[in-house]
C-alpha cells in the first residue's frame, strides 16, 4: 500500500462511516493560530477546540499531505511543515476535526515563509524539583507480531530461523520494554486447523492454538485474541482471500456455527489457562480492518452482525471477559461502533482502531459523545508508514517518529501497539533481503533497527516525567523533550531528546533542519554528576548504514558479515562530566538522544 492517503483508498477500497457521519458534530476552527518560521520549517500553533479528535494543517487552500500514507490530520499542535521552498511565503489555516470522515471549515489564514539558513538552536530547561505525573509508558500494554504460528515454524529466511527469531524479539519485548501482550492476526486460519467440517458437522480442534499460546506465555507474554480469519469450511465465500497464506475474509456460511467455535475456543483457553488468567490478562477483538474490502468482503451492517455475535459468543463463557473493537484502517468506524452497540446492547471495553506516519488522534471526544468514557483506546496496530517494503521503515527517520508518536499518546491512549516486532513476517511474501524495508523493530536475524532502540530510549526514562520548558527554532514541534527523574531522591535524571519531522519526503534526512540544543537544569540536587548520552541519528546505533557499507548490494549477510554486523549491533554511549554551564547537545535530523544524568561510581 502506497502513496497519499486519497490514492491509497481508491485502491484498498476503504469504506467511510458516512451513516454514523450524520450525527457527529462540525466543530468551528480553532482560535490563535500563528506561524513561527524557522530554518527550514514553518512551526504552527493553534489552541485546542473542545470536542476535536485532530486538526487538519491546510496550506494554499490544500490539506497537507506530509506522505505518511494514511490519515493526514494530527491530532494536536504544534506542527512542523517541512515540505515548502524555503523563502517562498504560504497561506495557512487549519481546521477542526471530529472523526476522520467530519473536517469543519477552516479558520483565518497566516502567511509565512521557512528560512534558508541562519542560527537553528532550541533551548531546554528542565525542572527536575516539578514532578507533573507519573510518567505515562503507552508501548508497555502491547506490541504486534506476524500471525503466532510462526513460533512453530522449523523453516529459515535468509539462513536464520523464523521461529528463533520470532520468540527472540518477543522475549526482548517483554524483557527490556516492559511489553506485556501481542496482537496478531490469523489464529483461526487453517495452518492451526481449529475448524473442519466431517461429513457436514463441525469438527474444532485447538491443539495448534495450544501449542503457540504455551510458547507465547512461556515468554512471559499474554495474547490480544484477534478473532480472524474465517476458516475455510466456515467461510460463505473461501475464494476471498488476503496475504500470501490466503486468510480468508469473507462472513461466515452459518452464523451460529461461527458462535460455536468462538464460544467453544474461549471456554477451552479458560479451562487449559485458569478463569483469573484469561479474565485479568487476556482480551478478545473482532476482526481485522474490515472497513477495508481487502480484510473484510461483507458488508458494513455485516460487520455489525459479526461483532455482535462474537463478542456475545466470548461473554458466553464469563461475563468479565475483555471485548472491543471494531480494529480499523485508518481510525475509521469508531463512530459507527459506539452508535451500533449503544442500540443492539453489545459489550465493548476498548475501542480499537489503526494509523500509519502520523500520531494517533484523541479519540477521548469520540467516546465521550456516547457516554462511553469507560472504555479503553487501544491502537493496536500503528506505525511509520502503511507499507511494506516502504523507505522509511528501517532508518532513523522511524526512531524519531517513534518517539514523536508515544510521547503524543502518552497519558490518552491506554495502549499504542508497534506493528510490528519482527522482519519475520510473510503477508506480502517472506523477506527477500536483510533491510527490505519492513515493517519491524528487528531484522531478520535479530538485528536492531534505529527505532527499536528509540523505544528502548524511552523505556530508561525515570518513574516521574519533569516538567520541561522548550524554546528557539522548531520547539515542541520538531525538536521535542520529555524530562524525567528516576523518583524523589533524584539518583538520576533522563531526558530524551529528538529532532524529527512527519515529512516523509525527508526520510533521509535534511541538514537545513539540524538543531543545537542547550539544556539547562532547575532543581538538581548538588553534584557531582556525570552525563551519559545515548544517541541514534545516521552515524550512531544505525544498523542499516552498517549494513550499507558491508553489503555491497548483497541480499543477505555472509557468516563473516554476520559476525560484523553482530558485533556492530550497539548502542552508542558517551560520558562527559556535568557542569552548572549546562549541556550543549547536537541533534541533526532525524535523531534521537537519551542524556541520563547519574552519580559517578
Amino acid at each position: 500500500m502506497t502513496g497519499a492517503r486519497t490514492d491509497w483508498e481508491t485502491r484498498i477500497g476503504r469504506r467511510s462511516d458516512t451513516t454514523a457521519a450524520g450525527e457527529i458534530p462540525v466543530l468551528a476552527p480553532p482560535s490563535g493560530l500563528y506561524a513561527a518560521p524557522g530554518v527550514g520549517q514553518v512551526s504552527l500553533h493553534w489552541d485546542t477546540v473542545d470536542g476535536a479528535v485532530g486538526y487538519q494543517v491546510v496550506r494554499d487552500g490544500v490539506p497537507l499531505d506530509h506522505l505518511g500514507g494514511d490519515v493526514l490530520a494530527v491530532p494536536h499542535g504544534p506542527y512542523a511543515d517541512t515540505t515548502g521552498e524555503p523563502g517562498v511565503p504560504y497561506r495557512y489555516a487549519v481546521a477542526t476535526v471530529t472523526d476522520v470522515d467530519v473536517t469543519g471549515p477552516t479558520g483565518p489564514e497566516v502567511v509565512a515563509a521557512s528560512l534558508p539558513d541562519g542560527e537553528a538552536t532550541v533551548d531546554v530547561l528542565v525542572d527536575v524539583s516539578t514532578a507533573v505525573r507519573e510518567l505515562p509508558r503507552p508501548w508497555r500494554p502491547m506490541i504486534g507480531s506476524e500471525h503466532l504460528s510462526l513460533l512453530l515454524s522449523d523453516e529459515t529466511v535468509g539462513g536464520q530461523s523464523i521461529a528463533a527469531d520470532l520468540t527472540s524479539a518477543l522475549r526482548a519485548a517483554h524483557d527490556e520494554l516492559g511489553v506485556s501482550t501481542v496482537r496478531a492476526h490469523a489464529i483461526l486460519c487453517d495452518d492451526l486447523g481449529v475448524y473442519r467440517e466431517v461429513d457436514g458437522e463441525p469438527v474444532h480442534d485447538f491443539s495448534g492454538v495450544d501449542a503457540t499460546y504455551d510458547a507465547l506465555l512461556e515468554l512471559g507474554l499474554r495474547p490480544v485474541v484477534e478473532l480472524s480469519y474465517m476458516p475455510r469450511d466456515l467461510a460463505s465465500d473461501p475464494d476471498k482471500t488476503v496475504f500470501e497464506y490466503a486468510a480468508i475474509v469473507s462472513p461466515p456460511k452459518d452464523w451460529d456455527r461461527w458462535a460455536a467455535l468462538i464460544t467453544d475456543l474461549v471456554q477451552h483457553l479458560v479451562d487449559r489457562y485458569g478463569l483469573f488468567e484469561v479474565r485479568s490478562s487476556w482480551s478478545f477483538e473482532v476482526w481485522n480492518e474490515p472497513n477495508l474490502e481487502v480484510f473484510w468482503s461483507g458488508t458494513r451492517e455485516e460487520f455489525w452482525r459479526l461483532y455482535d455475535v462474537t463478542v456475545t459468543a466470548v461473554r458466553a463463557v464469563d461475563d468479565q471477559l475483555v471485548v472491543g473493537g471494531p480494529s480499523t484502517a485508518a481510525a475509521g468506524w469508531v463512530d459507527g461502533l459506539l452508535e451500533h452497540v449503544a442500540s443492539s446492547g453489545a459489550p465493548v471495553d476498548f475501542v480499537s482502531t489503526h494509523t500509519y506516519g502520523n500520531a494517533p488522534l484523541d479519540l477521548r471526544a469520540t467516546l465521550a459523545r456516547y457516554g462511553r468514557e469507560d472504555a479503553e483506546i487501544w491502537w493496536t496496530e500503528w506505525g511509520v508508514s502503511p507499507t511494506h517494503f516502504g523507505n522509511a521503515n528501517d532508518g532513523v527517520f522511524s526512531a524519531a517518529f517513534l518517539a514523536r508518536g508515544m510521547r503524543s499518546a502518552a497519558g490518552r491512549i491506554h495502549a499504542l501497539s508497534y506493528w510490528v516486532v519482527s522482519d519475520q513476517f510473510e503477508e506480502l511474501g517472506r523477506p527477500p533481503r536483510l533491510l527490505h524495508g519492513g515493517f519491524g523493530l528487528r531484522t531478520v536475524g535479530e538485528l536492531r533497527k534505529p527505532r527499536w532502540w528509540a523505544l528502548w530510549l524511552l523505556e530508561q526514562l525515570g518513574r516521574d516525567e519533569v516538567a520541561a520548558t522548550v524554546t528557539g527554532d522548531g520547539a515542541d514541534s520538531l525538536v521535542e523533550v520529555w524530562a524525567s527523574r528516576d523518583g524523589d531522591d533524584t539518583d538520576r535524571v533522563a531526558i530524551a531528546l529528538w529532532n524529527g519531522t512527519l515529512d516523509q519526503g525527508l526520510v533521509d534526512g535534511s541538514d537545513a533542519l539540524a538543531r543545537t540544543v542547550r539544556v539547562m537544569l532547575d532543581g538538581l540536587p548538588p553534584g557531582p554528576w556525570v552525563v551519559r548520552e545515548s544517541r541514534v541519528d545516521a552515524d550512531h546505533s544505525n544498523i542499516a548504514a552498517v549494513w550499507s557499507s558491508l553489503g555491497a548490494g548483497a541480499d543477505w549477510p555472509t557468516e563473516e558479515q554476520w559476525a560484523q554486523l553482530r558485533a556492530a549491533d550497539r548502542l552508542a554511549v558517551t560520558e562527559r562530566p556535568w557542569t552548572d554551564d549546562g549541556l550543549t547537545v547536537a541533534l541533526p535530523n532525524p535523531s534521537i538522544v537519551l542524556v541520563e544524568l547519574v552519580r559517578p561510581a
